[in-house]
């Protein structure tokens, strides 16, 4: 069999081969899988749980604008699909301020790669919980699966094996470079996995480091990372590891934490003299306790300039507080009706 007909034949869609697919989703654990992931977020932004808020431009990269954990381009259609998820999320705080960009995202409008708006509304979206769970579940579908079924078609079941393909369809020319080295040494049920992901770790290192793109030739560290770890026989991915310079264990690849308070809306809200001026119980508890105090105003639960001398006064008194006539937590603790 030659290495054409070889290569023909790995490619070959069958009913087996789908079932197959499926059940690779289980053969890598929920840490293996984050860790392979890990080693691209590494890559792409420089920590293990990526940058979601991460927006780049160069003008030498064809893939134009570039958003987020993992490698989303405005010129492959992918950072529309992405925002495209994401504003149809219900509780996306940025959705309506991003939604006005997707006809131009949709037409892939070069002129996005200068808009300072989109880029800043792209940065503070990072920060949404919503937006980092539409970026976790849109770079599942579409990287993370199909590398699955890629690795399922040629039979790669290692951690590291998959960790290479995952990277390669991240950053392209997957399938070129598969080709390649399949025509050239047959394919891995042939020469074995071990051996066929080191010669294709070895021709992808040549093919970027020869590459017309000079930034190409620049991310060779991803094939020479790859090989390290392989060096060193980490084809389980077995935590911890170093991927160029950073380590990567198991606090690292875990959920990142969430920062969203659980601050009730009425308990947080600052008072202060306003117009309209700002009513309700939590003014009204304010003056009640400002009489407690031995401070002289009306209880009607309105803020006003009464209430705000009568703060004042209080601050003062206390010795320790800013005296500005501003209920904050500070002032709230002092008089005892922060709950």
């Amino acid at each position: 069999m030659n290495a054409i007909q070889s290569r023909l034949d790995i490619m070959k869609p069958s009913y087996m081969e789908e079932a197959s697919a499926k059940r690779r989703e289980n053969i890598l654990s929920e840490l293996q899988k984050k860790a392979a992931q890990a080693i691209v977020n590494v890559f792409e932004t420089g920590r293990p749980r990526g940058d979601y808020g991460k927006v780049t431009y160069h003008p030498k990269d064809p893939g134009q604008l570039t958003y987020g954990r993992s490698h989303t381009t405005l010129a492959s259609g992918n950072l529309y699909l992405l925002v495209r998820d994401y504003c149809a999320a219900p509780d996306a705080v940025f959705g309506p301020n991003l939604y006005i960009y997707m006809d131009r995202l949709a037409n892939r409008d070069r002129s996005l790669n200068f808009d300072e708006r989109l880029r800043a509304l792209l940065g503070e979206a990072g920060q949404d919980p919503v937006m980092r769970d539409s970026q976790d579940r849109f770079f599942d579908r579409v990287y993370w699966e199909p590398s699955l079924i890629s690795a399922n078609n040629i039979h790669i079941t290692s951690a590291l094996g998959i960790s290479v393909i995952y990277d390669s369809r991240v950053h392209g020319s997957w399938q070129r470079l598969r080709d390649l080295t399949t025509d050239h040494m047959g394919n891995p049920s042939q020469v074995g996995e071990k051996a066929w992901i080191q010669a294709y770790v070895r021709r992808r290192r040549d093919w970027l480091a020869q590459h017309s793109n000079a930034l190409l030739r620049k991310t060779v560290y991803r094939m020479e990372s790859f090989k390290s770890l392989m060096d060193q026989g980490q084809w389980n991915l077995e935590l911890p590891f170093m991927v160029r310079g950073v380590r990567i264990d198991a606090s690292m690849v875990l959920d990142a934490p969430v920062r969203v308070s659980a601050q009730e809306p009425e308990a947080a809200r600052v008072l202060r003299l306003h117009t309209p001026a700002l009513c309700g119980n939590d003014v009204l508890r304010l003056q009640e306790a400002l009489c407690r105090a031995g401070h002289t105003v009306a209880v009607d639960g309105v803020f006003g300039p009464e209430t705000a001398r009568a703060v004042q006064a209080f601050q003062k008194a206390s010795g320790r507080l800013k005296v500005d006539g501003i209920v904050g937590p500070a002032t709230r603790a002092a008089l005892g009706f922060d709950d």
